[in-house]
């Protein structure tokens, strides 16, 4: 599918991600992902002029987005280049990736930096004006929690569009304990070594505590401890249910940046000039009303077909998993064992910032696959409104 579109090795990071209302709580998103990318412009010595295209993943409304994409190329110092903002809930960041290929492959441009950054602490709260309601009063939105309740189009919380998978699949509560305890086993392999598989890619956000005192934010907040006995402990959310709150992901806060852009540009900007990663392809997909953790199936599928290749043919598998059934599924559709995948961590156990998500999700996997030697990577994962994204790279260690 894609040819030309290649990212540097190391051309990338994430923050650590914040359990909602945790150290980021106050921060304007956008601003922060700014002023982090800013910094992190500087420390890797590149001068922003390389920046053509600045694509800003973000789904939570904050103050001044109105000017997004625009406004965060001039935080971070290409103030001279255009921009476009996207939203696609959980699977923004891989959406927004695919755009910036499709900006090189077509020759729109060299060097795309695509930032994704959200913050789901203290979502803003939406009025519309209504002359025509009782008394002339307003409608309104609480901007995250009316929207995780119920899908306008199903009328059905995201817990349950989850739960219809598992009855579907034919999933116990002791299936998704069993693999909510081996991501949480996944994460704790990113943390060995003090936290060395982290410190690859993580970059740490810059938080203003007084008018004179800063503080650097360097690990994952809000982790919470899974052992066999506490998980088989938790009761589902839903009456006879599969799914406690053990087996969820959590809101955080987060930002995000992958640099997408030519071959030969790539090659300059590397780390490693003997690493190269190179985008294979996207996949997308929309499933049954209701059934949104089945929706990676059909994307991967995609992604799949259009690279030419089979699920036996991937190194690595990193998912973004709301709902452990997310897994569960995949694994069953796809013939693949759900323990040999989500290596390092996954959205399941450190949170879920919605445009960061697939983007931290991506670069961990892209790491992992420099590790093993090379070879090919897949991402995939759902989004609210029963859709799917993937997306295939090709990473050759020379």
């Amino acid at each position: 599918m894609f040819s030309k579109a290649f990212i540097p090795y190391k051309g990338y990071y994430s923050t650590p991600f914040s359990r909602w209302q945790g150290s980021f709580a106050n921060e304007n998103s956008i601003l922060l992902g700014g002023e982090t990318s800013k910094r992190w412009l500087v420390e890797k010595g590149w001068d922003p002029k390389i920046i053509n295209y600045v694509i800003l993943g973000i789904t939570v409304g904050q103050k001044h987005q109105f000017f997004s994409a625009t406004w965060a190329g001039a935080l971070m110092g290409a103030g001279t280049v255009p921009g476009v903002t996207l939203s696609q809930a959980c699977t923004t960041g891989t959406t927004s990736i695919y755009q910036a290929c499709c900006g090189v492959e077509t020759d729109s441009y060299k060097t795309c930096y695509v930032l994704m950054a959200d913050r789901t602490s203290n979502g803003p709260h939406t009025i519309w004006p209504n002359p025509k309601g009782p008394g002339g009063m307003v409608d309104s939105e609480n901007w995250l929690m009316d929207n995780f309740n119920s899908d306008p189009n199903v009328g059905l919380k995201m817990v349950e569009t989850a739960e219809n998978v598992a009855k579907e699949g034919g999933f116990t509560k002791e299936d998704c304990d069993a693999l909510t305890l081996r991501r949480y086993e996944q994460y704790l392999m990113a943390l060995e070594n003090d936290r060395d598989f982290q410190k690859g890619y993580m970059f740490p956000p810059e938080i203003k505590i007084s008018k004179k005192k800063t503080i650097l934010i360097q690990e994952d907040e809000g982790i919470t401890e899974c052992t066999r006995d506490g998980l088989a402990a938790l009761k589902p959310v839903i009456p006879d249910g599969t799914l406690s709150f053990g087996a969820q992901t959590h809101p955080a806060d987060a930002n995000a940046a992958v640099v997408v852009t030519t071959e030969e540009r790539a090659k300059e900007l590397s780390a490693d000039p003997s690493v190269s990663i190179q985008v294979i392809s996207y996949g997308y997909s929309r499933e049954r009303k209701g059934y949104m953790a089945a929706a990676p199936v059909p994307a991967t599928r995609m992604a799949l077909e259009k690279a030419g290749l089979k699920i036996g043919d991937m190194k690595a598998i990193k998912t973004h998993n709301p709902f452990v059934v997310n897994d569960l599924y995949l694994a069953k559709e796809m013939g693949i064992d759900p323990n040999g995948f989500n290596n390092y961590g996954c959205s399941l156990i450190y949170g879920h910032p919605q445009g960061p998500t697939a983007g931290r999700l991506i670069i961990e996997g892209l790491e992992e696959t420099v590790k093993l030697g090379g070879g090919y990577f897949l991402w995939t994962g759902c989004a609210a409104g029963d859709t799917g994204g993937a997306m295939v790279f090709k990473v050759v260690c020379r």
